[in-house]
């Protein structure tokens, strides 16, 4: 398909209202099973999406909250079939929630233009992944299945009050299901072209009576690979998932709850199917690689949540302690070549214990939440570099102990029932104690974890995180909101340096002023409008330096480059005219530049115009989208469901150089269901335009227009069967 049908077929979804309009999803999250089945099968009218982004004491309604939430319930979340958190990133304006590519399954999120390109594990996100409230220290292991997933929540825009550090860009929210008192099966199976088969089940109910209930799932994808190799003819980006979770609730009366959680994950397979620009097409899938890479990743996560209501202000006392393990070895063909140029192993090993206790309560017009955080984590990593046709082999990598404490207070002051004033902030505290080796010969034994150490520091940083707000709401279908926010992301250390006389660190932390206003308004009880506008000043920007360096392949430089701005609007939209019709939307743009230069950004010796003339990375300046979606009833208790939808993205910079360009794509999806009683038998196509898309774009030196391009998957169909009771 050429670029002008691409472009009018994204005019036409634009025109259809967008893609998929999230942030109001069809279901309610909060609902049970029954009432939400109801709901969808009368057309259901708007209905509420419940989030829990403010931790209030009580999840609240998404058109109540004065944030830019994008959030996706489970029924929406099987609609699209999305597999993982990266499925549903064209469905999310200003927003890219795409894997880095040289790790399978290691994330590299950006939200507003923020977000790094790394997959170095000492780097601290911009944006930060939490599941059940816990924030995952490490991105490896974060791009997993959506099985068992009760609400996906995406909060754009700087999240430090109630999130602490590392959450400039925004944050994202997975909500597993919680055991029920009465007996549920959720079953699934799919197929769909890779050859990639699929089954999961999800069983929950009581144990005593209402005072005690389990839940037990199990995921199992084999995904055989889309690519085929043209270096031996054979398929290449294999896997086999394995996840299990169970979790029990306590409730012995009204006023209490615990629930215990507990997750083991499984991973194996190959690694990142490469392309190499310099040898095929930015439009091509072709790949050829004389090595397959692999990926072994194991994880186990225990979380114990603890609720109690209490007297004082009717409010609710909230303790969730966690830990969670993780091990990762992968190996890749970087060089994308049927020659050794530069293969890698990456082996690291994280721990991490997470503590947060929080009160949330009402005194008469004042809403109050406070609390405290407690965070500590060890990551050991270790890399291999294989060079010059396997003659050379180098390695290097690091080690970090990190302990994190934070203590925040917010208070929503209600003036009037329309006007309310808010006032918050939160300091955190942070400490890092590191060991580094740069990257030679001899540097480390991948196999034990164990490195020659050059390098030994310990540094800390502290960040004090305020956010003033007010709203206001004339009408019950009305909120206008305003706010101002500063958020932090911590200093530290690079684990991959190649320079051993260049101290790996400590570069510092990069501060943050943001601003946003917005609206979100229903209409008549059958459309929303929601928009915001912001503006942003990041200062100290920590910034990840690419270049090619022969025979090692790259090297990268870690430091505070320069003072940004970005600003930008975004909205959503959800029309239902009719009974079983839904047209929703979403559209996005920013615009950045730099305000202040500290390090020169195109290596050409001088900071001058031609720095401040760069793009900024990772910011595409629009995103939009449009679906539709029709429910009806067939007769014979049989009913159908019937979705398309087009979502398209700009292209942009990968790198600060801007010497890797991340390619615009119009990402088209289909999907036809039929359910009879308590089955459903769905089928769909995803990337029907077979876009080639690929999260990392790095120039390599080895020859003319060579690059490291981990690719996505291209058209996938599939179908899948499942069983609700």
């Amino acid at each position: 398909m050429n670029t002008h049908s691409k472009r009018l077929l994204a005019g036409v979804g634009f025109a259809a209202m967008m893609m998929a309009a999230p942030a109001f999803g069809q279901d309610d999250t909060a609902q049970d099973d029954g009432a939400q089945e109801e709901a969808q099968s009368n057309g259901g009218g708007l209905g509420d999406i419940i989030v829990t982004a403010t931790k209030r004491g009580s999840a609240q309604n998404v058109q109540d909250v004065p944030i830019a939430i994008t959030a996706f319930g489970s029924s929406e979340l099987d609609s699209i079939h999305a597999r993982s958190i990266s499925s549903v990133s064209y469905a999310v304006p200003n927003a890219s929630l795409e894997s880095v590519g040289t790790t399978p399954g290691y994330a590299n999120f950006s939200i507003r233009g923020l977000g790094i390109n790394s997959s170095i594990p000492s780097i601290d996100p911009t944006v930060g992944v939490f599941v059940d409230g816990v924030y995952l220290g490490v991105s490896a292991g974060v791009l997993f299945d959506t099985f068992d997933l009760e609400g996906v929540e995406i909060l754009r825009g700087p999240q430090g009050l109630l999130f602490g550090r590392n959450v400039t860009g925004g944050a994202v929210l997975l909500r597993t299901t919680t055991p029920s008192n009465r007996f549920r099966l959720d079953a699934k199976a799919g197929l769909s072209t890779g050859l990639e088969k699929r089954a999961s089940i999800s069983v929950s109910g009581p144990i005593a009576g209402d005072v005690l209930s389990g839940k037990v799932a199990v995921y199992y994808n084999d995904d055989n690979g889309w690519f085929k190799n043209d270096f031996d003819g054979k398929k290449i980006g294999g896997s086999e998932t394995l996840i299990m979770r169970s979790a029990l609730r306590l409730q012995p009366n009204d006023s209490f709850d615990l629930v215990l959680r507990y997750e083991h994950g499984r991973i194996r397979g190959d690694g990142p199917a490469v392309t190499n620009h310099g040898l095929y097409p930015r439009d091509s899938f072709r790949v050829n690689q004389n090595y397959a890479g692999f990926v072994k990743t194991d994880w186990d996560q225990g979380i114990a949540e603890l609720n109690i209501d209490t007297a004082f202000g009717d409010g609710k006392i909230t303790n969730i302690a966690a830990v969670r393990a993780l091990s990762n070895d992968s190996g890749a063909d970087v060089d994308g070549s049927p020659v050794t140029s530069l293969h890698s192993r990456n082996n690291i090993h994280q721990w991490q214990f997470s503590n947060e206790l929080r009160y949330a309560g009402t005194f008469g017009a004042f809403d109050v939440t406070t609390g405290l955080f407690y965070f500590n984590q060890d990551i050991n990593y270790a890399e291999q570099r294989l060079l010059s046709g396997g003659a050379l082999t180098v390695s290097g990598g690091g080690r970090q102990k990190q302990r994190t404490g934070g203590v925040f207070a917010t208070v929503d002051w209600r003036v009037t029932e329309q006007l309310t004033f808010s006032v918050g902030a939160r300091y955190s505290a942070e400490e890092k104690d590191v060991q580094v080796r740069s990257i030679g010969v001899g540097g480390c034994n991948l196999d034990i974890l164990r490195c020659s150490y050059d390098f030994t520091d310990k540094d800390n940083w502290d960040g004090f995180t305020p956010r003033i707000g007010v709203q206001f709401k004339p009408t019950e279908d009305t909120l206008l909101y305003a706010s101002f926010a500063k958020g932090f992301r911590s200093g530290g250390y690079n684990f991959r340096n190649l320079n051993p006389n260049v101290a790996p660190g400590p570069f510092d932390q990069e501060k943050q002023d943001a601003y946003e206003i917005g609206l979100k308004q229903e209409i008549g009880g059958f459309a929303r409008v929601n928009l915001a506008g912001f503006y942003s000043r990041i200062n100290g920007t920590q910034r990840e330096f690419q270049a090619p360096f022969a025979p090692f392949g790259n090297f990268q430089i870690i430091t505070n480059a320069a003072d940004v701005s970005i600003k930008g609007i975004e909205g959503e939209v959800l029309v239902k005219p009719l009974s079983g019709l839904t047209i929703a939307g979403q559209f996005g743009y920013t615009k950045g530049k730099y305000e202040d230069i500290l390090f020169d950004l195109n290596a050409d010796g001088v900071i001058n115009d031609a720095d401040y003339a760069l793009k900024l990375p990772r910011l595409s300046p629009w995103s939009y989208g449009g679906s539709i979606t029709y429910a009806t009833s067939l007769g014979g208790d049989f009913d159908a469901e019937a979705r398309v939808g087009a979502n398209h993205r700009d292209a942009a910079f990968y790198n600060d150089q801007n010497t890797g360009l991340l390619r615009a794509a119009t990402m088209v999806d289909a999907s036809l269901a039929i359910t009879h009683g308590r089955v459903k038998v769905s089928v769909y196509g995803n990337n029907l335009l077979n876009e080639a898309t690929f999260g990392t774009e790095a120039p390599l030196p080895f020859f003319a227009g060579s690059t490291f391009s981990p690719l996505n998957k291209g058209r996938v169909y599939g179908v899948e069967v499942g069983y609700k009771f």
